[in-house]
């Protein structure tokens, strides 16, 4: 499957008084390279495409190790790891050949700005964001972890010193 690759440039004034990147500044390069894969990837041609908008439902973001100034900029890799009917999930990862700084997922929600309210998924969109599509190997560990979890049996070492339904953390 296919990734995208935003070159982000890092500005003087992205760095904190630590001498790195600030964390909030993560989320603009993040937006900037969004941005790029959504408006000027997407398919073009008159297309309708993302344009009626979106918003961001929520941000995951993971600080590896501190990122600090200089003049080439630092590919940012954007992929699509879920697509639903009203809502999709970008994956990103900030890297160079020398290090993994960041990697970061995005809900993303199609929303009718006309009306003031979420929308579907087109056909269009989702075709396009097949192209990225790469399942996301975290959730598969967790689905079958929670399916092994539910198929223990009450008594077993796994299953003891809870309460029937309980959740642990």
């Amino acid at each position: 499957m296919a990734r995208h690759i935003y070159p982000c440039p890092l500005r003087w004034s992205d760095m904190d008084a630590f001498g790195h990147v600030n964390n909030v500044t993560f989320l603009r390069y993040l937006e900037e390279a969004r941005v790029d894969f959504m408006w000027r990837l997407a398919p073009g041609n008159g297309s309708d495409a993302f344009t009626g908008g979106v918003v961001v439902a929520r941000h995951e973001i993971d600080y590896l190790k501190p990122l600090v100034h200089r003049h080439r900029p630092v590919p940012i890799e954007t992929w699509v790891t879920e697509i639903r009917a009203a809502y999709l999930t970008l994956r990103y990862e900030i890297k160079d050949e020398d290090a993994l700084y960041v990697r970061a997922a995005t809900r993303i929600v199609p929303y009718d700005l006309d009306q003031g309210r979420p929308r579907r998924v087109t056909p269009e969109e989702e075709k396009f964001l097949t192209e990225y599509l790469e399942p996301d190997p975290a959730k598969k560990g967790a689905a079958k972890k929670a399916s092994a979890a539910s198929t223990k049996p009450a008594g077993s070492a796994e299953g003891a010193g809870r309460a029937e339904g309980a959740v642990s953390v």
